[in-house]
């Protein structure tokens, strides 16, 4: 028998025992060394990132696993910074700096790489609470990032810039305001969601992989240069960071041009009754790309109310209770109440929202449910069962191994959203436009 075939002959009992000595990235090279390996040891992902609540400002190097019921140590996430974002297996991390500036990474926490984004510059104290969405596989010289800077403002950096393109407004209506963002990589789009349930469409510019054909791009000059990372940066004395800042404020951004486009849905009559009356008690919104469609994923994310209703009656709204939406737009209303996700499961948070397939057969979740973080006092893992209509912990708080801790994001190595081809629905809205 050839040496390398040994392997397949250990025991499950074994297999699991090597396992459960391996960091998060040799566990998951593992599980590729044969079928056997492969059904022994337990898919690792989604994974929680947590956050020791005696340190709320630095997350964790500590990390869960549901589906493996185990923590695995990462590299420690630099001092101060705050998650805003997860795709891909990286960070978006921000970083106060002074005049209520912010500054972002995109930090892996298996391989501790950095890379530190050009500065936001821009007055709202909102930027540092934003959510941010990048595209896969980033690198110094090859980044697209957007974030939602105001209520109503869009912002973009890609690699090469001097800082992040603010955009203009967006026009919404009086009251409603951007509630999600999450990044289409096929077709390098960012589809935005509104408080009213409205969406829009960031089209970016074409991203030109230096990889792919370096000979086409411009190297980035000289005078961009900066800092490698938020360590490095905050090493620097005061007044040389404000230099930095300052030059960066001068002159153009340097970031090709983008545009947001409307779909062209009208929350007023995109929603069947009840819902176009629920969605004022739903606080949490998002969206999420699920098997080729394009979902709203809505929450009450406050005590359980009775709405009354335009036509008579009354609508009893249960706190933390989901309400899941797909698009149909050749419909009216386009926005359809659905009862199941086609077996899948929806992964929400400040992540980017992930849609899982039921032939991943991950141990310890199930198809039909929303995934989401939240709930009162510490954030936690929660899921949504569509079937029973309920929300419940993914984990009993013991087993955490951490406690007392706050959830932070959900975490994958690759994001398992394989629907990005033959997408339906909203994309029959987007005129086709010459890509920069």
């Amino acid at each position: 028998m050839p040496p390398f075939r040994l392997w397949e002959e250990l025991p499950p009992e074994l297999i699991c025992r090597i396992g459960d000595s391996l960091d998060l990235k040799g566990y998951a090279s593992a599980r590729g060394a044969c079928t056997a390996w492969r059904c022994a040891l337990a898919q690792p992902f989604p994974l929680l990132l947590v956050v020791p609540d005696h340190d709320r400002c630095r997350p964790s190097a500590a990390r869960l696993g549901p589906p493996t019921r185990r923590s695995f140590d990462l590299k420690a996430v630099p001092f101060g910074a705050h998650c805003v974002g997860s795709s891909y297996g990286w960070l978006a991390l921000s970083f106060c700096i002074y005049g209520g500036q912010s500054l972002f990474s995109l930090f892996n926490p298996i391989t501790a790489a950095e890379i530190l984004l050009p500065p936001l510059i821009y007055s709202s104290r909102w930027v540092s609470k934003s959510k941010l969405v990048f595209a896969r596989s980033p690198a110094s010289d090859d980044f697209t990032a957007v974030a939602i800077c105001d209520l109503d403002r869009l912002a973009y950096v890609t690699a090469g810039a001097r800082r992040w393109a603010i955009l203009d407004p967006v026009r919404l209506p009086h009251g409603d305001q951007l509630a999600d963002i999450v990044y289409h990589d096929e077709k390098n789009r960012v589809y935005c969601l509104t408080s009213y349930g409205d969406v829009h469409v960031l089209l970016l510019p074409k991203r030109r992989r230096r990889a792919d054909n370096p000979s086409s791009l411009p190297a980035i000059p000289t005078t961009l240069s900066g800092p490698a990372n938020h360590a490095e940066f905050a090493r620097w004395p005061i007044k040389q960071q404000h230099d930095f800042i300052r030059r960066r404020s001068l002159g153009p951004d340097l970031n090709a041009p983008a545009k947001v486009q409307a779909l062209p849905f009208d929350p007023a009559t995109s929603f069947a009754p009840p819902y176009s009356t629920v969605s004022a008690f739903a606080g949490a919104k998002n969206l999420v790309f699920c098997e080729g469609n394009l979902y709203q994923i809505w929450r009450n994310s406050s005590c359980t109310v009775t709405v009354r209703l335009p036509g008579g009656g009354r609508r009893r709204v249960a706190e933390n209770e989901v309400f899941v939406f797909r698009c149909f737009p050749q419909r009216q209303p386009c926005w359809d109440a659905v009862t199941d996700l086609g077996g899948y499961s929806v992964f929400l948070g400040r992540n980017n929202a992930v849609s899982m397939p039921p032939a991943e057969g991950v141990p310890g979740f199930k198809g039909n449910c929303v995934y989401w973080i939240g709930g009162r006092g510490r954030d936690q893992g929660m899921v949504f069962d569509m079937a029973t209509g309920r929300s419940t912990p993914c984990l009993p708080a013991a087993a955490a191994g951490v406690a007392p801790q706050s959830t932070v994001c959900w975490y994958f190595l690759n994001d398992m959203v394989n629907n990005c081809n033959n997408i339906n629905g909203p994309n029959e809205f987007i005129r086709p436009v010459r890509e920069v």
